[in-house]
């Protein structure tokens, strides 16, 4: 009778604790998410992803595709990735979010945007209830979570030359919020160098005239963030023209990022 009693109660308490079970399991998951990288091998089908549709990864030297495919392993593992009006997250679209975050970090070894456990992804834009506005992507540092229209995402792929990639320029916003969030004795950027950057992008916008002859698009001064965000666009998909136009941007950048989109075989502190 004993027995059946303890049963029972263990029955009852599984039941009614399952959600706060499964989110416990779900996040010592993630926890070893550097363990999990370390002791298990690339999937092939990574692999090949990254190897059909991510120019960045294509590019790099056998050594650093494997870094490249250790830390894609490592932001995968330690994310959860959640459907909205869409059945699942496919493998390749889990991946190739993945490789964008990877893509913007890849200088910065020890940084997997782990404050951002949640990415959702909606197939097309989305209305947010918090903005009162349908959007394409957007970040929300209170929660952790990344969001993301698959459409749009794919369209920055799609088209690598026009600086308009959703994927970098949300996980851009995230690296910007994830800095502000650590630490402040272990920040990931130097803070003085971040301020060189906002300060430069202060007197770049305010030196605007004539929108249609501008360099960046106008959205980039609607403040600190976007700016860094819409500059993380042109340094990796227009670096040669962002350095052309502007060389004290595109250094600051390379210093910050601790990498050159012009020199990928370039690796420092990896």
């Amino acid at each position: 009778m004993v027995v059946f009693l303890v049963a029972g109660v263990a029955i009852f308490i599984i039941y009614y604790f399952k959600t706060e079970l499964s989110e416990g399991y779900s996040h010592a998951g993630r926890a070893a998410a550097p363990l999990k990288t370390m002791m298990l091998p690339v999937p092939p089908i990574y692999r090949e992803i990254l190897n059909k549709y991510f120019p960045y990864y294509q590019k790099l030297n056998d050594a650093d595709k494997d870094k490249f495919e250790r830390k894609v392993c490592n932001f995968l593992y330690g994310k959860r990735f959640i459907p909205r009006e869409i059945d699942e997250v496919t493998v390749e679209a889990r991946v190739l979010i993945a490789a964008t975050a990877v893509q913007l970090t890849f200088g910065l070894p020890d940084v997997y945007l782990r404050h951002f456990n949640k990415i959702l992804v909606y197939p097309n834009d989305y209305y947010s209830v918090l903005f009162k506005r349908f959007h394409r992507g957007e970040v929300n540092p209170r929660f952790g979570i990344i969001v993301l229209s698959w459409q749009a995402f794919v369209d920055g792929l799609i088209y690598p030359n026009d600086a308009k990639n959703l994927g970098l320029h949300e996980m851009a916003h995230a690296l910007r919020l994830e800095n502000m969030l650590r630490s402040p004795d272990y920040p990931y950027f130097d803070e003085n160098l971040l301020e060189e950057f906002d300060e430069l992008s202060r007197s770049i916008c305010s030196r605007i005239e004539n929108w249609s002859e501008t360099f960046f698009r106008p959205y980039a001064c609607a403040n600190e963030h976007e700016f860094f965000s819409v500059s993380v666009e042109y340094f990796f998909e227009r670096p040669e023209d962002l350095k052309n136009e502007m060389p004290h941007l595109y250094a600051i950048l390379v210093k910050l990022l601790n990498q050159d989109p012009l020199s990928l075989q370039t690796r420092q502190g990896l």
